[in-house]
């Protein structure tokens, strides 16, 4: 008979089942969770050192995206294009105020492209945004620059306006002060210094100088307005040779000038914010206007001008003498200059030039210009740029313009890119034409002579000679042209090269004498006057072919 007690499960232990322990039940059940959060533990540790070491992990390796170093590249690209002059530092806040939400979407844009790659993967990966900081940065800048674009010509006229005080709708009072009048020296030094009203100069037949005054002043009252008359009125020293007129100025009225000088006298005009203009001078004239227009006319002598906001024009015509722009302004008219030019700033507008007998040189961020002699004309602007009638060698570097070189009698060279060249020699003398992005065209006149060596790259090459061209994508032609001699070098990057025949032009004048003395200057124009001659229609001439 079993001993095995009834209802007794099987496998019992001899002595039966233990009586039930609340405290061991706990020490059991606490154990088990230990080692539970334990293993729980150890593997995020396994995990992140996994993402640590780039392999292994549930989420795959950490894999760094390319968005930041491509911004961190163009950031830098640009830099170096603006601190070299590749690029106006204006012109590019300008471009990116416009144009700054176009970073966010191409950064998306890679963003997107990364993950649809990765999608591709067998193993995910997780990628790393530390360039998440610069977007905002690049944001931030974009909206102030955004902000400046559109409040900065308001504020910037506002600063200009030399009727500030007006603005607040104080009434507007006018004064005419005594005229001051004294005898100066032979060949003084005229100093005239107005920081607030315009300047007008004008020569006269005597050794007196002569200053009229017209004051005006904004204020509530008479006594308000008498008040500002006093504190802008000029002053008239003489010291010698050194003669000053000066006025402290008011930033609650301006002060008009209208100086006569001897006609032998040197001036100096220093115009904080007003225009300049000056006619029938002797001995040249030295002018700094940051804050207005200048024009001069039928001056003898050097010929300095400083400027600063860019906003404004200058015009100088019938100068005997160099004329030396510094600075940065908007329109630029030169005519019927017996000197050189020399200008060094950025040009905002249209720039004009035409009847330089000596040397032309224009300096900008974009552009370069040297003509060695300038009987025809020049126009620049944002788009073109034109040459017609040089003597001379003709030197251009520029991009994003049409360049146009016609009736250059003289070697040419030309430099461009995202734009047309254009040459058209008067004779037979040397070009060098090198354009990225853009077309290449030479007309030559009849009788001319040379040797051509061209490449073109993703274009075609045209030609009214007998010359050989080779190549497909890349193409060449070479050969002479009439007796060879002068080089003719044209190059060109996705863009075609045209050889023409082109019409004759007339044998080339003889070089003006710069020394030689001037006409007697004219009597002073207004200061708007153009001063530009009409255009010459110059005859063709049959040439032997």
């Amino acid at each position: 008979m079993s001993s095995v007690p009834p209802n007794r499960p099987p496998n019992t232990p001899p002595g039966g089942i233990p009586p039930y322990d609340p405290n061991t039940q706990w020490r059991v059940y606490r154990e088990q969770q230990k080692a539970a959060w334990r293993a729980q533990r150890d593997a995020w540790r396994a995990q992140r050192h996994a993402w640590k070491a780039g392999y292994g992990g549930a989420y795959g390796p950490r894999v760094p995206s390319m968005v930041g170093p491509l911004i961190l590249i163009g950031i830098g690209i640009v830099a170096l294009l603006v601190l070299t002059g590749h690029i106006a530092a204006s012109e590019f806040w300008d471009w990116y105020a416009r144009w700054w939400p176009v970073l966010l979407i191409g950064a998306g844009l890679a963003l997107l492209g990364e993950w649809a790659l990765d999608m591709r993967r067998e193993t995910p990966v997780r990628r790393s945004g530390n360039f998440v900081g610069i977007l905002i940065l690049l944001a931030f800048l974009g909206f102030g620059a955004s902000g400046w674009h559109h409040m900065g010509p308001w504020v910037n006229g506002w600063g200009d306006n030399d009727d500030f005080f007006n603005s607040f709708g104080l009434p507007e009072h006018d004064n005419d002060q005594q005229v001051l009048n004294s005898q100066i020296p032979a060949n003084a030094t005229v100093d005239i210094e107005n920081p607030r009203g315009d300047v007008s100069v004008t020569a006269g037949d005597g050794q007196n100088i002569e200053v009229q005054a017209h004051e005006v002043a904004f204020s509530d009252s008479d006594s308000g307005a008498r008040n500002v008359w006093s504190a802008e009125a000029p002053h008239l020293t003489v010291s010698g040779s050194a003669v000053l007129v000066k006025s402290e100025g008011n930033n609650r009225g301006r002060l008009n000038l209208t100086v006569t000088v001897p006609k032998n006298a040197k001036l100096t005009v220093n115009a904080g914010r007003g225009d300049v203009t000056a006619a029938g001078l002797g001995s040249g004239i030295t002018v700094s206007a940051p804050h207005g227009d200048m024009h001069l006319n039928s001056i003898t002598g050097p010929v300095e001008t400083h400027f600063a906001s860019g906003k404004h024009d200058f015009s100088a015509h019938e100068i005997a003498g160099d004329v030396t722009a510094d600075g940065d302004c908007n329109d630029l008219t030169l005519s019927e200059v017996k000197g050189r030019i020399t200008t060094n700033g950025e040009i905002f507008g249209q720039v004009h030039m035409e009847n330089v007998s000596g040397p032309v040189k224009v300096h900008t961020s974009i552009t370069e210009i040297d003509v060695a002699s300038l009987p025809g004309d020049l126009t620049l602007d944002s788009d073109d740029l034109r040459v017609t009638e040089a003597q001379g060698a003709v030197h251009v570097t520029t991009h994003a313009k049409d360049v146009d070189l016609s009736q250059i009698y003289g070697d040419s060279y030309v430099q461009d890119r995202d734009g047309r060249i254009s040459v058209e020699p008067a004779g037979s003398y040397s070009i060098e034409a090198r354009n990225d992005k853009g077309d290449v065209e030479i007309t030559l006149p009849p009788n001319a002579s040379g040797t051509v060596d061209g490449h073109t790259r993703n274009g075609d090459i045209v030609t009214d000679y007998g010359l050989a061209v080779s190549g497909d994508e890349e193409k060449t032609v070479s050969g002479k042209i009439g007796s060879g001699g002068p080089r003719i070098y044209l190059s060109s990057d996705n863009g075609d090269l045209g050889i023409k025949k082109g019409p004759a032009f007339p044998a080339a004048p003889p070089a003006p004498n710069a020394d030689a003395a001037p006409a007697a200057p004219k009597s002073a124009a207004p200061a708007n006057a153009p001063h530009l001659k009409a255009s010459r229609a110059l005859p063709a001439q049959p040439v032997t072919q």
